[in-house]
């Protein structure tokens, strides 16, 4: 007996041998969806090119009437960059259903500590831009910072292109007493190539350099999910969180209450799924079979039945 369920029935699953964890047994074709909470990288696209079927999914929750939020670890981009890609790839959405743990990690920074004004930033525009929004002098760079520099908080999100001057940096001022954060821990993204280091892998670096853990803001964390619960309405009992990663998506989605879709389009692995302790509700391959399943569950289209 298995913990989740997998919702293509043309496609028998080796998943239909996995073990039972802690979490009920439910077939896919028991949740009730009215909202969705989704994951972008490894759900909607890899690196900077679309899933496939991206457009007709979105037209397909459109038509059913589902809610949705985008909900990201990934602190590289602004909302208003999420946006731009998504028109490039042919979709539409307002800025104000995008969230991103930059966003989110600049904001919990300013409301829980209000004295604070100096950040070092490892990071993308992204992070830059959303500490700078919040009003903190950043201090970044290609070269070392200097031995007598000194920050209010150290903030470490994905980067493609960081460098040994700035780990050094960073690792010296939270040797001095800086605040140590993280935007999220993924280790890997998942892209065109393969999964390549994500923000994790530099935490890790510098937990190991300093002896100091950081504490990390983003998803598997609550406030993410529970923000995204507020934009939609809360309604946890039929929001439904979709991902492709067991450790921060599916985990997340059922500390926050949720019922949890993971897409095999990402980071995770059928065999990972079979031996894991954490378990989602249902299991699809990618959003051209979710989008089926919320087709064939949404009731008759009015139009058809006048």
């Amino acid at each position: 007996m298995n913990s989740y369920s997998t919702f293509n029935k043309q496609k028998p699953s080796t998943l239909a041998m996995a073990i039972l964890y802690n979490q009920e047994l439910m077939n896919c074709d028991d949740l009730q969806i009215t909202d969705l909470i989704l994951d972008m990288d490894g759900v909607l696209w890899r690196g900077d090119t679309p899933m496939p079927g991206l457009v007709n999914f979105f037209d397909t929750i459109a038509q059913a009437q589902v809610g949705y939020v985008l909900a990201t670890n990934n602190a590289a981009k602004t909302a208003a960059m999420v946006v731009e890609q998504l028109a490039e790839y042919g979709v539409k959405i307002p800025r104000e259903l995008i969230l991103n743990s930059a966003e989110a990690t600049a904001r919990y920074l300013r409301h829980n500590y209000p004295e604070m004004k100096s950040a070092y930033v490892v990071g993308e525009d992204g992070l830059v831009l959303a500490m700078t929004d919040q009003e903190f002098e950043v201090l970044n760079g290609d070269s070392f910072i200097g031995s007598k520099s000194r920050a209010d908080v150290v903030v470490v999100g994905f980067t493609r292109h960081v460098c040994y001057p700035q780990l050094a940096s960073a690792a010296h001022l939270i040797n001095n007493g800086a605040l140590f954060i993280g935007t999220n821990p993924d280790v890997s993204i998942p892209t065109e190539f393969g999964p390549l280091p994500g923000a994790g892998a530099l935490l890790a670096y510098l937990e190991a350099a300093t002896g100091r853990r950081p504490l990390v803001i983003g998803k598997p964390n609550l406030p993410m999910f529970q923000e995204a619960l507020r934009l939609l309405g809360n309604k946890p009992k039929t929001t439904v969180v979709v991902g492709d990663r067991l450790s921060t998506d599916i985990a997340g989605g059922r500390a926050a209450g949720m019922k949890t879709v993971l897409l095999l389009s990402g980071i995770t692995r059928e065999k990972e799924v079979n031996s894991s302790s954490i378990q989602p509700a249902c299991v699809m391959n990618d959003i051209n079979e979710l989008a089926e399943f919320i087709r064939s569950h949404k009731g008759p289209d009015p139009l058809e039945s006048s």
